[in-house]
């Protein structure tokens, strides 16, 4: 039977490339609700094409658009942060949760709550709520999928080992598929056996410009990657790394790792995605082309796999695989988020309120790109306090965090005019 979709971020790439993969499998897939932030002329496209129950959007500005560009169309309008949130509710196969941001975090802790199986890209809410995020899914029985292509690319070499995972996908076998999924994401598998696990970075645009040229760097540039299409926050965080490092935050929450079992290397190539080390000296790895649609195709279809048709990975062409550490001089944000991850307690949360009012102001043009690092830098050393212990209190202490990056970047920005 055909899977129920909600898509949260609709309008989005990780919207975009799930409708692409719900073009390629028609049949196996019926998109419940679409959710959108303020884009409502796209959104409506969306609704009168897959025919959705339900779709919402965040901005109440936007809602006279909305119901005049869906004027005809038969489907429920949720308007506002809190009704569209409510969404999540609804129960459904998966939960795409793809807004960027902790934006994302209240509608992917609701979803967890009502126990739903949530196909994760939202990665800042596992950095700024992690504790929250599972103690809600451990209550709620919710599975949470990863969609970002090396936390898949982990995912499924660890799976490997299970021996279960084929036969569960051929014969329907749902519990035995609870069983894998168990024993990877909910941290209740022989985890002795691993060693430690490699998420692997493009490099971003700027992986071999010269160190004394980066306070030159433009947001037209930054936002340019080599890889990957992205929108224009994730591309400067893959450009800066710390996009990378709130990965390696986020694969300590959904495996269960200590700091020192997450390890990246830099592979421009981006071919390997992910490896897993195991005890015994073997080495499994995911190997792919640079597309978001692998990862989400295989949430999609876990524990089983579509053909979407994709173009393989042509290993001949590529000729050879580099792999190299990453450089703290050239990617320092990757190191605050390394920092934060051992500090624990609110650290991380404070670093991604920072960051995100670091990078919004480097593409207003108001800091340069080196200022980003010294902003979380700033917030991070500035002994803030708070608690991560509920959604409100999250909240309240990235609003803290907020306000103390965006006077740091004031103070930049007054110095640059």
């Amino acid at each position: 039977m055909a899977k129920n979709l909600t898509i949260f971020g609709s309008t989005g790439s990780i919207g975009d490339s799930t409708l692409d993969i719900v073009d390629a499998c028609p049949d196996a897939f019926e998109v419940h609700a679409l959710i959108a932030g303020s884009n409502f002329a796209k959104l409506a496209e969306q609704a009168r094409r897959y025919r959705p129950a339900i779709v919402g959007l965040a901005d109440p500005d936007r809602a006279r658009e909305l119901r005049a560009a869906l004027a005809g169309f038969e489907c429920k309008i949720a308007i506002g942060a809190d009704e569209c949130t409510a969404i999540a509710d609804d129960p459904v196969d998966i939960v795409i949760a793809g807004i960027v941001g902790l934006a994302g975090l209240p509608s992917v802790l609701r979803a967890v709550q009502a126990g739903q199986t949530v196909a994760l890209a939202n990665k800042e809410s596992l950095v700024s709520a992690g504790a929250l995020v599972a103690s809600a899914a451990r209550a709620s029985g919710s599975r949470i999928l990863p969609l970002d292509s090396e936390h898949s690319a982990v995912f499924q070499c660890w799976l490997g080992w299970t021996g279960k995972q084929a036969s569960c996908a051929k014969n329907g076998d749902n519990a035995g598929a609870d069983d894998v999924y168990s024993s990877v994401l909910k941290g209740a598998g022989d985890a002795a056996s691993i060693r430690h696990i490699c998420l692997t970075a493009s490099g971003g645009p700027f992986r071999t410009l010269p160190l004394d040229q980066f306070a030159k760097i433009t947001p037209e540039a930054a936002v340019r990657h080599p890889n990957w299409s992205m929108g224009r926050k994730i591309s400067v965080d893959s450009a800066t790394m710390m996009n990378k490092g709130l990965e390696v935050i986020e694969a300590a929450w959904l495996f269960d790792l200590e700091d020192r079992q997450i390890e990246v290397l830099v592979h421009p190539q981006v071919a390997i995605h992910g490896m897993v080390y195991f005890n015994d000296g073997s080495v499994i790895g995911q190997l792919g082309t640079a597309d978001m649609k692998t990862p989400i195709s295989y949430a999609l279809a876990w524990p089983g796999r579509l053909n979407w048709h994709p173009e393989p990975l042509d290993l001949a062409a590529m000729g050879r695989l580099d792999f190299a550490p990453v450089d703290l001089a050239r990617y320092p944000c990757y190191g605050l988020a390394r920092d934060a991850l051992a500090a624990g307690g609110v650290a991380s949360a404070v670093l991604n309120a920072a960051n995100e009012v670091a990078v919004e102001a480097f593409l207003a043009g108001r800091i340069p790109f080196t200022a980003i690092a010294d902003i979380v830098s700033s917030c991070l050393d500035s002994g803030i306090e708070g608690d991560v212990d509920s959604l409100d209190s999250v909240l309240e202490l990235d609003f803290a965090a907020r306000q103390l990056a965006a006077t740091a970047f004031t103070k930049i920005d007054a110095f640059v005019s």
